[in-house]
């Protein structure tokens, strides 16, 4: 008798189990950092110093100050030992806002005082005690540090009554007078292991700031902005691979953790507690954090770490590869791993843009995309248009007209920015502009002017559908029209059945889908879903939350998905889902929620969402950028008889 691979070429693999695919496994169990309870204090503090180089089981904490009846500040050697802190030899003198560097058996302390009266001296440790050695330059307090034991440096900080720059180099005996800071502050988080490479992030007075700049030994240079805009934040790890963490927002304390990769912020988990004033001290992938006041002075310690599946692992698993056949010998079926199912996979933190926006137009993928337009707290209305490359943005040419909440679609380099608000009087617009790869064009005009529209984002320079939206804005009942676009002109077709504005969006010209977005009365986000198919609108299943101005990518009415938007729920818009053509399933969340204005493209296995509006997490429109990538495959019985 013939076997099948003289039959058809080729030998049946047999398994055990079903293959566990990569992309699933890394879903179910993401490589992701996380806090978890420590060994508290002995002593309760805040403005405390570290020693930043320490480790989650190896690590020094001094000084401090205790704000909770009768004040005082402190002088408080403790070494924590991954389980619980000892107290060792105080400093020669209480004080708190101290800087502190180096590791348990060979640190640094210097500045500190008592507000408002400053001081100069330096402490260097040994292990078991602590000496006096020669002062800083510049008395200060809430300075902070970073570097080894012979090679360290303060920076920031209250020399009082302003704010100071200034940045002083320790080399074991001396201090020497180093770069400024950008920008005079104090109560900034910091990171750095050596002297020629170091953090200062965030910080004050008079108000928060959301800046980076690193040190490279003689010169501080502007990195990219936290996401979080805070003071009084505690920080931990290298300049490639840092942790800010809690602090003072608006309007109160954050549990807010950020990530540093050396080129930008990623939002990840929170504290357990939030709190502002503690001391951070370990790497990026193991560290902890002590102290802080939340509202007085804390003994609480919380311990960050790493678990999951790394990414590394994937050659540990066995991939399932579309076009597979194999027997599988626990259930004696014949399977077949087939295209279709819901997108297995996750959000990764890409960029930042130059520009924090929310409300412009987008077009392209996770490897290749363009934004243009839109508005941030400081420009109401913007023609700034930035293109990414998969790891970074970059400015190019400006649209001819500035304006905001504009849609999109097409490619990175060929595409059309439609509509949107222009001033004076947030004006609704009717103007369209298109991008050849190199210049903007004005083309003809879209017969409805409307802003918070949406379009077939993965539609073409000639054929694309613009759909939903609003003229005059918010507060209106929405549109129904929709146009269609030949390359030429502009034709109405058949209406929307769902009033709305800001949907999310996605699909081509003769396939697309809108669900969610707002109407009214009541004005609140919606679940309506319908889809396009060349001809006509149909409703379909809802999607599973409601929400408004969300983003979205696919390249069909039958393969696409829609994430964040304002929702009626506490998680301020992370929520993605998958529509496969007859019902939406939850995907992976985004890392930070977007409430509304939510800028996205791509498709269902490669999408981008830059920018948009987190007012849950930090009220204004930030810069941040996260991409998609994604399998999309399901294993499949194949009936035999």
């Amino acid at each position: 008798m013939s076997e099948y691979k003289g039959i058809k070429g080729f030998q049946v693999t047999t398994r055990t189990e079903d293959p566990t695919p990569f992309a699933q496994a890394l879903a179910d169990n993401p490589y992701a950092g996380s806090w978890a309870s420590g060994g508290n204090l002995n002593t309760g503090r805040t403005y405390s110093g570290a020693s930043g180089i320490g480790t989650q089981t190896d690590s020094l904490l001094f000084g401090g100050r205790k704000n909770s009846s009768p004040a005082s500040n402190k002088a408080e050697t403790e070494k924590y030992n991954g389980t619980s802190w000892t107290e060792l030899s105080d400093l020669p003198a209480a004080k708190e806002g101290v800087a502190g560097f180096g590791t348990t058996t060979n640190a640094v302390s210097a500045a500190g005082g008592n507000s408002p009266a400053v001081a100069n001296p330096t402490c260097t440790w040994d292990g078991s005690s602590w000496t006096e050695v020669n002062e800083i330059n510049t008395a200060r307090e809430k300075a902070r540090g970073a570097g080894t034991y012979t090679a360290g440096l303060i920076f920031s900080g209250n020399p009082y009554p302003s704010v100071s720059a200034a940045t002083e180099e320790w080399d074991g005996t001396n201090w020497t007078n180093g770069g400024s800071l950008n920008t005079a502050r104090s109560n900034v988080g910091n990171a750095g292991a050596t002297q020629t490479a170091a953090l200062a992030f965030g910080g004050g007075p008079p108000n928060s700031i959301g800046n980076t700049e690193e040190y490279n030994g003689s010169s501080w240079s502007e990195k990219a902005d936290l996401n979080t805009t805070r003071s009084e934040l505690g920080g931990l790890g290298t300049s490639t691979s840092a942790l800010a963490i809690g602090g003072q927002a608006s309007p109160g304390r954050v549990a807010n953790t950020e990530s540093f990769d050396g080129t930008s912020w990623t939002e990840v988990n929170d504290l357990g507690t939030a709190r502002n004033n503690g001391s951070g001290s370990g790497t990026g992938t193991s560290g902890l954090f002590a102290g802080g006041n939340n509202p007085n002075e804390s003994d609480a310690t919380e311990e960050w770490s790493f678990s999951g599946i790394q990414p590394t692992d994937a050659a540990s698993y066995a991939d399932a590869i579309t076009g597979d056949f194999y027997y599988n010998s626990t259930t004696g079926q014949f399977k077949t791993v087939n295209d279709g199912g819901a997108p297995i996979g996750t959000w990764s933190s890409g960029g930042n843009m130059n520009t924090p926006r929310g409300g412009g137009a987008m077009a392209g993928l996770s490897t290749a995309a363009m934004i243009a337009g839109g508005s941030n707290a400081t420009v109401g209305y913007l023609n700034s248009h930035e293109q990414y490359d998969g790891s970074s943005w970059a400015e190019t040419t400006d649209l001819n007209t500035s304006r905001r909440y504009n849609t999109g679609g097409g490619t990175q380099t060929a595409n059309l920015v439609m509509g949107g608000a222009v001033p004076p009087g947030d004006t609704s617009s009717n103007a369209v502009e298109q991008w050849d790869g190199s210049s903007w064009t004005e083309i003809a005009e879209i017969n409805t002017a409307r802003r918070l529209g949406r379009s077939s984002t993965s539609g073409t320079t000639t054929a694309m559908l613009l759909f939903t939206g609003s003229d005059p804005g918010p507060g209106t009942l929405g549109l129904l029209n929709v146009e269609l676009w030949n390359g030429s002109s502009w034709t109405e077709v058949n209406e929307m059945n769902t009033l709305r504005e800001g949907a999310g969006a996605n699909g081509i010209s003769t396939s697309a889908v809108a669900g969610g977005g707002i109407s009214g009365p009541p004005f609140s986000p919606g679940n309506a879903a319908e889809t396009w198919n060349g001809t006509s609108w149909t409703e379909v299943s809802e999607i599973n939350t409601a929400r408004s101005y969300a983003g979205g990518g696919g390249t069909s009415n039958t393969d696409v998905f829609i994430w964040g938007g304002g929702q009626p729920i506490a998680d301020n818009g992370a929520k993605t889902e998958a529509w496969n053509g007859s019902a939406w399933t939850e995907v992976n969340d985004l890392a930070l929620g977007r409430d509304s204005y939510a800028n996205g493209a791509g498709s269902a296995t490669s999408a981008i969402n830059a920018g948009g509006y987190n007012g849950g997490q930090s009220p204004t429109n930030v810069a941040n950028t996260e991409e998609w990538a994604a399998d999309d495959f399901q294993i499949k019985s194949v009936t035999t008889s």
